[in-house]
């Protein structure tokens, strides 16, 4: 639930912006001497070029419907989720899953395979042996990195140069490569570019030129055929690996691909979900509100995930006003009547109420499970703060963000028992390529929860991905959302 703001680095001969005379401040990187802000704060450079503290709340984007990220977890030290993780240290610790009874995915990490379903969760076939699955994130050592990692073996390495900026990097079809944005990402200069994956020494290709004057922001790729960006808030372009780029909307965010890496959905702000098959001019999604935003597609079902806000509610954190989302799920042929998956709440305490709204939510790949954020919030009078922050005093225990999982009827896109806690105080949750990890963020740290796939209960031990060189960033929300290496 913060700001849209990155903190960047210097990238290439680009040199430092001064302020102007007497401006203490052009953009937050310039406060960065302030030192770190207070829990639940960010500094921000206000209109009269001055550092000053502001609660982290949620902002609505340019023609980015009203995106909230509910990603400014407390990190209180005593994480709780469903009861069985065990912190599993800063090793290896052979923290390989089992995969079950499930055919297959039998062998263990450094095993001989042939393919990727030969390997236990977690792992894909590598010069045909199991190895581990990589995530990667955008995090912060001063400046913007886009990092991997192996999800089971603590140590991120950046995809930039040392101090380069770069950011949401982002994996292709087959996980043999891996594209982000390489520069400053608030600046024209910024490019897109692209990596090998297992990393080597050569430079990063670029693809694209220069995107002036536009940033760019939203990137998808797995499982595109191209890599989808959305040109600052002018609409969504994309760029092949041969470096070929194409207009593809003039307007919209949120781009999201379908399975057959060709079908693609979006949002347009006060426009609801647009969905393009086939190849075919983007049409609305039949039923779908004009509220509708951040459509998600699993690999497996017809149905779509997306968020809307179809009563206008609205709540004020500070001064930003801020829409009161649900969780919706629609076929994505045929349309039809939105199923509700995760609703708004509203429990009544002395001085006010503690409610809750849904944000960041992503599908497993079969379309049997859908995670999701609850932010709790304190509304007093219509005035609300986050739980966990200061002054949120009738919050009691409630976390402010919870990460729940959600079973659904792969038929009917209907939600299929009641909710699951996954983990408090984190946000950001993604499903490894198998659905038996699930990876999220707690504090500025990566960590991964290996998952029971029939009850969605925690089921092995926390994998812990200590916060050292890089804090990872969510304050971008689902730009900074883990993607994992496809199997």
């Amino acid at each position: 639930m913060t700001r849209r703001v990155v903190l960047g680095a210097l990238f290439g001969a680009l040199t430092v912006l001064g302020t102007g005379c007497g401006d203490e401040c052009v953009d937050p990187f310039d406060c960065r001497d302030k030192g770190a802000p207070p829990a639940g704060q960010e500094w921000t450079c206000n209109a009269d070029n001055t550092c000053e503290l502001q609660n982290l709340t949620p902002q609505p984007e340019e023609d980015a419907g009203t995106e909230v990220d509910a990603g400014t977890e407390v990190d209180a030290g005593t994480e709780v989720d469903a009861g069985t993780e065990v912190d599993a240290g800063t090793g290896d610790a052979g923290t390989e899953v089992d995969a079950g009874t499930d055919a297959g995915m039998n062998v263990a990490k450094g095993g001989a395979c042939t393919a990727s379903t030969d390997c236990m969760a977690g792992l894909r076939c590598e010069a045909a042996t199991c190895q581990s699955l990589h995530i990667a994130v955008t995090g912060n050592d001063g400046g913007t990195r886009a990092l991997v990692t192996a999800y089971d073996v603590p140590g991120m390495t950046s995809l930039s140069e040392a101090g380069v900026a770069s950011a949401y990097p982002r994996f292709g079809p087959g996980g043999t490569q891996v594209a982000f944005v390489q520069g400053e990402v608030t600046t024209p200069a910024a490019v897109i570019a692209m990596r090998p994956v297992p990393l080597t020494a050569a430079a990063p290709t670029a693809l694209t030129a220069a995107p002036a004057p536009a940033r760019i922001r939203y990137m998808e790729w797995e499982p595109g055929n191209l890599v989808a960006w959305v040109r600052g808030s002018t609409g969504i372009s994309t760029v092949s690996t041969a470096g070929v780029e194409t207009e593809v909307t003039q307007n919209g965010t949120f781009p999201d691909w379908a399975a057959n890496g060709t079908d693609y959905a979006y949002s347009a702000a006060g426009n609801g979900i647009y969905v393009s098959t086939g190849g075919g001019a983007p049409a609305p999604l039949a039923g779908s509100p004009t509220t509708g935003e951040q459509p998600h597609y699993n690999r497996t079902t017809s149905q779509l995930l997306f968020l809307a806000n179809p009563e206008g509610d609205t709540v004020t954190f500070g001064t930003d006003v801020t829409p009161v989302l649900k969780l919706y799920s629609l076929p994505v042929t045929g349309g039809g009547t939105p199923t509700t998956i995760a609703d708004k709440t509203s429990d009544t305490v002395t001085g006010g109420t503690v409610d809750s709204y849904i944000a960041n939510p992503n599908w497993s790949p079969d379309g049997s499970w859908v995670a999701y954020v609850r932010a709790y919030y304190q509304n007093v009078a219509g005035a609300a703060t986050l739980c966990g922050n200061t002054g949120a005093t009738l919050c009691g225990n409630t976390p402010g963000n919870v990460i729940f999982l959600q079973r659904v009827n792969t038929t009917t896109g209907a939600v299929d028992g009641a909710a699951v806690k996954l983990a408090d105080n984190a946000t950001l949750p993604s499903f490894s390529p198998d659905g038996r990890l699930v990876a999220y963020i707690l504090g500025g740290a990566l960590k991964v929860q290996p998952i029971d796939p029939a009850t969605g209960a925690a089921a092995g031990a926390l994998i812990e991905h200590p916060k050292d060189t890089y804090t990872v960033l969510t304050s971008e929300g689902d730009d900074h959302r883990p993607r994992w290496q496809p199997r």
